[in-house]
C-alpha cells in the first residue's frame, strides 16, 4: 500500500505521534524501575508496594497505541479497487443468422444453441445494460434497439431465421449506428456511455467480396476502434460442419481468423466455442467483462472498526488488571 492509495494521506503523520506515545511510556517505565532500586529495603518495600500484574501491567497501554494507530490509517482514507455494476453502458448483441447456422455439428444445429446462450447472456447481465440485439445474413438487421427490457431481446433471439450469405461488415456497421443513436437520446454528459459488441459467426463473410472493402469487416473493426467500440468476437462451430442445401452436402468450417482479425482490429478480443457449454463459458466471461467495470472505493471501515475494538479491549483490560484507566 502506497501514499497513493489513501485519500488524505497527511492523517499518516498522526503516527509519529503514537510513536512518540510508546517511547515516552517506555522512558516513564524505566524511570519508575530505577526509582525503585534506590529503595534498599525490599523485604519493606514488598509489604508497603501494592502487588504488580507483572508484564500484563502493559497490555493495556499496547492496545490502546495499537488502536490509535489503527485509527491514524482509518483517517487516512485508505482505498481500494472495488468491482461495481455499470450503469448506462451499451451491448450490441449481434448474431450471425447464415445457412451454415444450421449446422449439426453442435447439437441440435448452431442456431439453436446460439439461441439458447444468448438468453441466458441477456439474463446475466448486470440491470443497468442497455442490450440491443442485432441479426445478419445477407444484410444486417436491428431486432431490438438497445434497452434494459430483457424479455424483448429474448423473444427476438427466439423468432431468429436463417438466410444466405454473410455480411459481418454490415454487421458492425448497423451496431455502430445503433449505439450511436441511443447516445444521442441518452446524452447527458461529454462523453458517450460506454459501449461494446459481442459478435457471434460461425463463417467467413461472403458480401462484400473483401474483408477491407469499404463495407467489410475489417473496415468496418477499424472504425469501431476509432469510435471506442470494442469488438467481441465469438467462433462458433466445428471444423468440420456441414449443412444440406438442395441436396448436396456442402463443408461450413468455422473461420477464426477472420474473427479474431477482427477483435484485434477494434481492440476486443476472441473467443472460440464449439459446444453449447463451451459458448456459456464465453458468454458467463463477457459478462464479467462488460457487466461490472472497477474504480477506487473507500476501505477504511476495517481499519476503523478494528481500530476501535483494539482500544475498547485496551481500556477494558486497564480496569480489570489495574482497576484504572491507563
Amino acid at each position: 500500500m502506497s501514499l497513493t492509495d489513501f485519500a488524505s494521506p497527511w492523517w499518516l503523520a498522526f503516527a509519529v505521534v503514537v510513536a512518540a506515545m510508546a517511547v515516552g511510556y517506555v522512558v516513564v517505565q524505566r524511570g519508575r524501575r530505577k526509582h525503585v532500586l534506590r529503595f534498599t529495603n525490599l523485604e519493606l518495600l514488598e509489604r508497603v508496594a501494592p502487588k504488580q500484574p507483572g508484564r500484563l501491567r502493559h497490555l493495556p497501554t499496547a492496545l490502546v497505541l495499537c488502536g490509535l494507530l489503527l485509527l491514524t490509517v482509518a483517517l487516512a482514507g485508505p482505498t481500494t479497487d472495488k468491482r461495481v455494476p455499470r450503469n448506462r453502458a451499451t451491448v450490441i448483441l449481434v448474431i450471425d443468422v447464415s445457412l451454415s447456422m444450421k449446422a449439426t455439428d453442435v447439437e441440435p444445429t448452431r442456431l439453436a444453441a446460439a439461441q439458447e446462450a444468448a438468453k441466458s447472456f441477456a439474463d446475466g447481465l448486470t440491470p443497468g445494460i442497455n442490450l440491443g440485439l442485432v441479426a445478419f445474413a445477407g444484410t444486417a438487421s436491428v431486432l431490438v434497439s438497445p434497452t434494459t427490457n430483457r424479455n424483448e431481446t429474448k423473444t427476438a433471439i427466439d423468432h431468429l431465421t436463417l438466410a444466405e450469405r454473410t455480411a459481418t461488415g454490415e454487421a458492425i456497421f448497423t451496431s455502430l449506428q445503433s449505439i450511436e443513436t441511443l447516445g444521442a437520446v441518452l446524452g447527458g454528459g461529454d462523453q458517450a456511455p460506454p459501449a461494446r459488441i459481442v459478435l457471434l459467426s460461425d463463417g467467413k463473410q461472403t458480401v462484400p467480396d473483401f474483408e477491407t472493402d469499404p463495407r467489410g469487416s475489417y473496415t468496418a473493426a477499424q472504425l469501431a476502434k476509432e469510435k471506442g467500440v470494442p469488438i467481441s468476437t465469438i467462433s462458433f462451430g466445428t471444423r468440420y460442419g456441414t449443412v444440406d442445401i438442395e441436396g448436396d452436402r456442402i463443408p461450413v468450417p468455422v473461420d477464426d481468423p477472420s474473427l479474431r482479425e477482427i477483435a484485434r482490429l477494434s481492440g476486443g478480443s476472441f473467443f472460440t466455442a464449439s459446444s453449447l457449454e463451451e459458448l456459456r463459458k464465453v458468454y458467463d466471461t463477457l459478462e464479467e467483462q462488460i457487466g461490472f467495470e472497477t474504480t477506487r472505493g473507500d476501505a477504511s471501515r476495517p481499519w476503523l472498526v478494528l481500530g476501535v475494538l483494539c482500544t475498547a479491549a485496551g481500556l477494558a483490560t486497564a480496569l480489570v488488571l489495574r482497576q484504572r484507566l491507563p
